[in-house]
């Protein structure tokens, strides 16, 4: 990977509505995980990422991959 892939970017995110029993089981799951739902949901988005064959670095510090499953 070249260095411009591992620098630090912000990633804006629009909101959504969603189901309330989504939201709730989010809000459940991030407290269990110790995470924000922002978190969470980012940290799910890698697992998936990884599990379809990306190669990730990290995903708020290089290295944390590692600590993606939740």
């Amino acid at each position: 990977m070249s260095q411009s892939n591992l620098d630090r970017v912000r990633l804006t995110l629009m909101g959504a509505d969603v189901v309330s029993d989504f939201r709730s089981a989010l809000f459940e799951e991030a407290n269990k995980a110790g995470v924000s739902p922002n978190e969470f949901v980012l940290r799910s988005a890698a697992e998936k990422l990884a599990d379809r064959g990306h190669r990730l670095a990290g995903v708020f510090e290089i290295g944390d991959i590692d600590e993606v499953r939740i």
